[in-house]
């Protein structure tokens, strides 16, 4: 084989990140040697409109035909409103509403965005099945802790992406939801037997599957019983036997981003990316930060590992054809609409409620600030954009006597994420509400822990789309339809 040939190959594996919103040299000249795309990331600049992001796309087919992938999740997870939150709600809220065809409809619209942007490969669904309440990377990313009620959601996610002609990709093979450390900073450990991961963790992938999911992305999470001490990433035993073997799946395998330490830290990315080559992955997410020398690296360390005779031709040329023909799905024409109205509807569906939450005029809102995870990144959520003069709150060092003196004559709302993950958060609002017993909790993650308060709203997502739903029923705003058309940077307020 020329090295020329064996390039091309290697090329083949790489799904490469820039910085900023036009395509270096170094990318298109990548791509026409064979490099089979790009992955775009908000914090690279990559995605400042959509405006943009389309010229950006019709760039870079200019010289190729790239799979251009995002981690566009919908929910909490957005990259296409990463400046203002996404408006449709996530995985969480759909799974709370369980209807699938308004989780079906959802996913098509916010697939018809995504190919107007011209992007054409979605790092979405999670397949995951949240049975860890203390889980710090999953959580409302998940459709629930029920395998069959996942499963369903998972086909009608699929189902709805592809439609619109995006190539899905159920994530995370072979199941994040039962951990409790975040891979992006270590390797967690589910703690499973294989009769259980049967009957809870491959309930979601098998559905995936049968709904011709063309994609499926790997976890750097260590399960003993499948993977021994190895994340799943660099686990034949996870990718070709229990997903192409025992669960039949043909299609693309891809990675999770080889930058997180769960799957680098200890070794760095080039080795990284040729153990998860070994182990049965066909397409490499680098990471938001590996640029051209850092590709170079990666390119020659993978060469090198063929010419030791570590990889085979053979097997480049097995994942070549699979990227080939996920290449010949994306061909075939798919259209679909934009129509954000289902994604409020959505919203407002899965709210839940408890007692009587509604409020007079000018209330007092404190917004308990959370930190977001790797995978959510900055972007906005809460009341903010209805109710301007919200009071962020940093529960650690917040005194609640000043907060209730703030509030006296006033109605109160305390809104919280994910209050059960932080002691601090629930010490809080447990002072306050002892004190205010009219006040009302918005809790706009997991709903695991209320206080004893008579009015409660669970929004089961942080989105625009949940806020906004949750601030119609306490009454701070009248309901409003949300229009079509593709998010730009300038939809705030």
């Amino acid at each position: 084989m020329s090295d020329l040939s064996l390039e091309r190959l290697v090329n083949a594996t790489l799904l490469v990140p820039f910085p900023g919103a036009a395509a270096p040299r170094w990318v298109l000249e990548g791509l026409e040697r064979g490099v089979s795309g790009v992955t775009l990331f908000a914090i690279n600049g990559n995605v400042p409109g959509a405006g943009e992001l389309a010229a950006l796309t019709a760039r870079m087919r200019q010289v190729a035909d790239p799979l251009v992938t995002i981690d566009e999740e919908g929910g909490d997870v957005t990259r296409l409103a990463h400046e203002t939150g996404s408006p449709y709600p996530g995985s969480a809220a759909l799974g709370a509403l369980d209807d699938p065809a308004v989780t079906r409809r959802v996913h098509r619209s916010l697939g018809a965005e995504l190919r107007g942007a011209g992007v054409n490969f979605d790092f979405a669904p999670s397949a995951d099945v949240n049975t860890s309440d203390d889980n710090p990377v999953i959580g409302t990313r998940a459709f629930g802790s029920d395998p069959e009620l996942v499963a369903r959601h998972i086909t009608a996610a699929v189902s709805g992406l592809q439609e619109a002609g995006i190539a899905a990709c159920a994530k995370h093979f072979p199941g994040h939801g039962a951990t409790s450390q975040d891979s992006h900073l270590e390797i967690p450990t589910v703690d499973a037997d294989l009769p259980l991961l049967e009957r809870r963790e491959m309930v979601p992938f098998r559905a995936a599957i049968e709904a011709g999911v063309q994609s499926v992305m790997t976890a750097h999470i260590r399960v003993p019983a499948l993977t021994g001490a190895a994340p799943a990433t660099f686990s034949s035993a996870a990718i070709d036997g229990l997903l192409r073997g025992t669960l039949g799946y043909q299609g693309v395998v891809v990675t999770d981003a080889l930058d997180m330490r769960a799957a680098s830290g200890a070794m760095g990315i080039p080795e990284a990316a040729v153990r998860a080559i070994e182990a049965g992955a066909d397409l490499l997410c680098l990471g938001s930060k590996e640029f051209e020398d850092s590709v170079q690296a990666i390119r020659e360390r993978i060469m090198e590992a063929v010419r030791e005779g570590r990889l085979s031709g053979e097997r480049l040329e097995r994942s070549a054809e699979r990227v080939a023909a996920l290449r010949a799905w994306l061909a075939v024409p798919r259209t679909a609409e934009v129509d954000r109205s289902v994604g409020l509807e959505a919203a407002r569906r899965a709210v839940r409620v408890t007692g009587s939450p509604s409020v007079s005029a000018s209330p007092l809102v404190l917004e308990l600030q959370a930190p977001s995870n790797i995978a959510v990144g900055p972007v906005p959520w809460g009341f903010s954009p209805w109710v301007p003069d919200t009071v962020p709150v940093d529960a650690e060092s917040a005194d609640p006597g000043e907060l209730l003196a703030r509030a006296t004559g006033r109605p109160l709302v305390i809104v919280v994420r994910d209050a059960h993950r932080y002691a601090g958060h629930r010490t809080l609002v447990s002072a306050l509400t002892a004190a205010r017993a009219d006040a009302v909790v918005v809790e706009m993650g997991l709903p695991v822990w209320r206080p004893e308060s008579s009015a409660y709203v669970a929004t089961y997502g942080a989105t625009r789309a949940n806020a906004r739903a949750a601030a119609e029923v306490i009454g701070l705003v009248g309901e409003e339809t949300e229009a079509g058309g593709p998010i730009t940077s300038s939809e705030a307020g």
